[in-house]
């Protein structure tokens, strides 16, 4: 059976300007149009619409989803996908609103909130979120050495969230050993390069100190990354290398003495 444009606005609640707009674009195309001119759409095409207003349901741009319907899944795994980060988003959801449902409790009652508590269930959950947050650093990578972060591939909210609550607390721990002027070849900055190394390597990124070091070297010719951590601490990219290139030299030297 085939649908008017009218008839498919009525149905779905969207309006025939848009149905138009995403014609235009390439995003929702009819199945044919009649002698008349009337825009004509069957079953395939109203699954399709389906698709797209789960994902502007997850606030995915247009040309986000256009990427990832014209991906070549079938159906069952789009709305596995939708399903899983429509999970999400009711979790995080659930959580903002005991956060809210707390803050008021404790207003009522007059009295102070815990502030690891305030901001509960705000933190980046959906893989929309992640892209939106990369955006200008994957930018920076492609104009500078040609290299897409994001290149159209999904992104495991989840993952990306535990890496960068652990990133955060390394860089955290090494921003506060240079306040308090421990030196870099310090037991207790060898032990957070080493807990850190891995860490990354249980979750997939295989980091020895070498890998390290060499990554900390980059953050020094890297302008924009070199600003992102001095931004945080005045000295924080250089002790940082100077701290890992010292992890580095001892692992290597320990791994010759073994071995003679």
């Amino acid at each position: 059976m085939n649908y008017t444009v009218k008839e498919v606005s009525a149905l779905s609640g969207v309006t025939v300007k848009t149905l138009h707009h995403y014609h235009k674009i390439g995003l929702l195309l009819p199945a044919a149009v009649n002698e008349a001119g009337y825009r004509l759409y069957g079953d395939e095409e109203l699954k399709r619409l389906q698709h797209i207003l789960f994902y502007k349901e997850l606030d995915f741009p247009l040309a986000r989803i256009k990427s990832l319907m014209d991906g070549g899944q079938g159906r069952l795994a789009h709305l596995a996908e939708q399903e899983e980060q429509l999970r999400l988003r009711r979790e995080r959801l659930d959580e903002v609103m005991q956060t809210l449902k707390a803050a008021i409790n404790h207003e009522k009652a007059g009295e102070a909130m815990a502030k690891e508590e305030m901001f509960r269930g705000f933190g980046l959950e959906s893989e929309e979120a992640w892209h939106e947050a990369l955006e200008e650093q994957n930018a920076h990578l492609k104009e500078t050495y040609g290299v897409d972060l994001l290149d159209d591939q999904p992104i495991d909210p989840v993952a990306m969230n535990e890496l960068a609550g652990e990133a955060a607390q390394f860089m955290d721990a090494m921003a506060e050993a240079l306040r308090s002027g421990i030196m870099h070849r310090d037991e207790r900055v060898r032990k957070l390069l080493a807990d850190h190394a891995a860490f990354l390597t249980d979750k997939g990124h295989p980091t020895g100190a070498a890998e390290l070091a060499a990554q900390t070297r980059f953050f020094l010719t890297d302008a924009f990354h070199l600003q992102m951590l001095e931004s945080q601490q005045v000295g924080l990219a250089y002790y940082l290398a100077a701290a890992a290139d010292a992890w580095a030299s001892e692992s290597a030297s320990n791994a010759r003495q073994t071995k003679d």
